[in-house]
């Protein structure tokens, strides 16, 4: 690649990094990342926030254009080759004469990057970079930059950063009537769109479509070189069709036509590494019983399901356990489900010990009341958990007597609540 084309596609991104309007704040603890001198790593599915997240930490660090250099290599002018990192480099030197703060974006496209970071890091340089393969970037980061980094996790919109994006603010213990029917309104439009910042800002569902055909063609059939494109898809489409619930191995042979087992198996690490799908074990002391039990499905945005899946007014009660599942996920926790004579959905395992067990239903009736609670209080006293919650959509659920430690929380309260 010329060096002065490489130039001019530098100068035309940091225009465009520079001049980004209408940043949506992220919930995120960004000073011990800021503060740092390890290299930042920010992981997360295509197209949930990466490169924005980098103009908002850009700004709070208050850098000008000749103290930072970035670059993103998810542009189709960009071939990328070995030394394309010290051709950045140098030519941020020769334009600026000043050492950089790098900014990478979609790192995992150019060969041999940890060496070049590594060598940043050893000079002194911070480094802040994007990818959005989970098994690339933990080999590689392994290989050159263990000890040496920060990982920043980074999902689609919560609901409050949602809420922060369509211009609405409510204090759920001090609710109208108008404003808790407006509040529901916008509950209602997360769960249908969730929270993938294109698809909320253009009201767009087709965007998840092109979204989930890049990273099946782009980041999982390219990248590891697959043949069984349509096996692939009937995977995923499955998947998709099936969050919040348990899934085998051999179902998924079945219904993809695949050989054998281990190429399911693989097909499902690169969804996995690719923050698509997510998997949730039945917890059990015993590694080996966690390994050999049925997994349940859940996707990284319910934009996912509801585009290529099913039709969200029919399964609304697994479209609110999928996004329980995955504001869990986003608040740091170890979850598994429970399952014995009768399920509950959610544990909350932090060290060696389960603290707490969690419920999602849609709806409460005098049909299924008994059967939510009975799943909540036979986890809670297997494990011998204090607290056991009741996440449901609305707060004028149908209530019947409550066991002692058990509270019903509708799902705006909890998801808008501090962390």
């Amino acid at each position: 690649m010329e060096k002065a084309h490489l130039r001019e596609i530098l100068i035309d991104q940091t225009e465009a990094f520079l001049n980004r309007t209408g940043l949506i704040e992220r919930d995120l603890a960004l000073s011990s990342y800021l503060d740092t001198s390890q290299v930042v790593v920010i992981t997360g599915i295509r197209r949930c926030g990466k490169s924005s997240l980098l103009s908002l930490i850009r700004m709070a660090l208050g850098l000008k254009e000749s103290e930072f250099c970035y670059c993103n290599f998810d542009d189709e002018r960009i071939v990328p080759y070995f030394s394309l990192l010290n051709d950045i480099y140098s030519i941020h030197l020769e334009i600026y004469r000043t050492e950089p703060i790098f900014f990478f974006d979609e790192i995992q496209e150019v060969p041999g990057w940890e060496k070049f970071v590594n060598r940043m890091y050893e000079q002194g340089h911070k480094v802040f970079v994007t990818g959005s393969n989970a098994t690339l970037l933990s080999s590689e980061i392994s290989s050159s930059l263990t000890g040496r980094n920060k990982i920043l996790k980074l999902f689609p919109f919560s609901f409050v950063e949602y809420l922060r994006m369509v211009g609405n603010e409510y204090s759920p213990e001090r609710l109208t009537v108008k404003q808790r029917s407006l509040l529901l309104h916008d509950l209602n439009g997360y769960l249908e769109t969730g929270g993938l910042p294109l698809v909320v800002k253009e009201k767009d569902m087709e965007i998840a479509h092109a979204l989930f055909q890049d990273i099946l063609y782009r980041d999982i059939v390219i990248r590891f070189k697959l043949s069984n494109v349509d096996e692939i898809k009937q995977i995923a489409l499955y998947l998709a069709s099936n969050v919040s619930k348990l899934f085998s191995y051999a179902t998924l042979q079945s219904i993809s036509g695949l050989k054998s087992i281990s190429s399911v198996k693989n097909y499902l690490q690169f969804f996995e590494a690719s923050y698509l799908f997510y998997y949730l074990k039945k917890f059990d002391y015993s590694v080996k019983k966690q390994i050999m039990n049925s997994r349940k499905v859940f996707a990284v945005d319910n934009a996912i399901p509801n585009r290529l899946g099913f039709r969200f007014s029919e399964n609304k009660g697994r479209i609110l356990e999928n996004t329980v599942f995955i504001e869990l996920l986003r608040r740091g926790h170890e979850l598994y489900y429970f399952s014995g004579k009768n399920e509950c959905d959610f544990l909350v395992k932090e060290k060696l010990n389960i603290t707490e067990a969690i419920q999602v239903a849609y709806e409460l009736t005098a049909t299924n009341f008994q059967r939510e609670i009975s799943g909540l209080t036979e986890a809670m006293q297997s494990y011998n958990i204090p607290k056991g919650t009741l996440i449901v959509y609305d707060d004028k659920a149908y209530r019947g007597e409550l066991p002692d430690g058990i509270s019903i929380v509708p799902a705006y309260a909890w998801l808008i609540a501090k962390k």
